[in-house]
């Protein structure tokens, strides 16, 4: 009897035992689950803060860096980042006060951005019986003040009338812009060979009588430094005219005008190649037409 107890006893000991130790595998097991669920919710968090913190660092780098290209963008527009393209011509034919007529003809294009444009200009003259003479200049132009620019390069010269140096190339330096009072204005010297030192000047405005009709004064002049050449002019004042043109507009391509002016000239010193000549003056009349594109 006392062994069926004992028996008993060590059955539900056992029992005990075993019941126990699935309890606390169990338990253990659920551990280990809520401690790996939890590793896992860490990793994912941390994984989580580092993508926001990459994404927030990259939206302040393109912040940084959106507002640089947009103001580079800016300068780019304001300061030359765009190109641009003009030409004029005008042929005007010219009478004196003997009714002798003279054509003249000038061209001018240029090319460009705001700060630097390439300046091309051509004048071509030719008097009735006479031989023609013109001039082409090449210029590079540099902004540097508002309405401003400096510009530099080179002048080909050709005269027909000369039986010697026909051609010349002459150094050309200037400004082109707006002077006080809206005076478009273009003041240059030139150097060329045998001593040669001459400045020019041009100014003209325009006043609106009209949308279509626009009166334009005008001033032209040529001042000899120094001339020693073949076929040299004489020093001071050498040419001037100062006129009024009126035109009308057809569109802003086509502007037929007339022009009413007072020219003046000094004449040419006494070299061997050619004679001493008086100077001349008076009013000079007609009319032309200007292109522009």
């Amino acid at each position: 009897m006392r062994i069926t107890n004992l028996f008993s006893l060590s059955v539900m000991a056992s029992s005990l035992f075993v019941f126990s130790g699935q309890a606390n595998a169990e338990n253990t097991h659920e551990m280990m689950s809520m401690h790996e669920e939890h590793q896992h919710h860490l990793q994912t968090q941390q994984s989580s803060d580092t993508s926001q913190e990459n994404e927030s660092e990259q939206s302040i780098h393109n912040q940084d860096v959106h507002p640089q290209h947009a103001h580079d963008a800016a300068h780019m527009k304001e300061h030359g980042g765009q190109v641009y393209q003009s030409t004029s011509i005008e042929n005007k034919w010219m009478l004196d006060d003997d009714g002798k007529g003279t054509l003249k003809s000038k061209v001018k294009t240029w090319i460009g951005t705001d700060e630097n444009k390439l300046f091309l200009t051509a004048h071509l003259e030719k008097a009735e019986s006479s031989a023609e003479h013109y001039d082409i200049s090449a210029l590079y132009s540099r902004n540097i003040a508002e309405f401003w620019d400096l510009q530099a390069g080179a002048r080909y010269r050709h005269d027909q009338h000369r039986r010697e140096d026909k051609q010349q190339v002459d150094a050309q330096f200037g400004v082109h812009g707006l002077s006080p009072y809206f005076f478009e204005t273009e003041a240059y010297v030139y150097f060329g060979k045998d001593d040669q030192v001459a400045l020019s000047l041009e100014l003209e405005r325009d006043f609106l009588i009209t949308q279509k009709w626009i009166m334009q004064p005008y001033v032209e002049a040529e001042i000899v430094i120094n001339d020693d050449s073949k076929y040299a002019k004489k020093t001071g004042l050498s040419s001037a005219e100062m006129g009024l043109k009126t035109r009308y507009e057809i569109n802003k391509n086509v502007m037929p005008f007339i022009d009413i002016a007072y020219a003046y000239d000094k004449g040419n010193q006494a070299t061997a190649w050619q004679s001493a000549t008086k100077s001349d003056s008076g009013l000079r009349y007609g009319g032309g037409i200007t292109f522009k594109f």
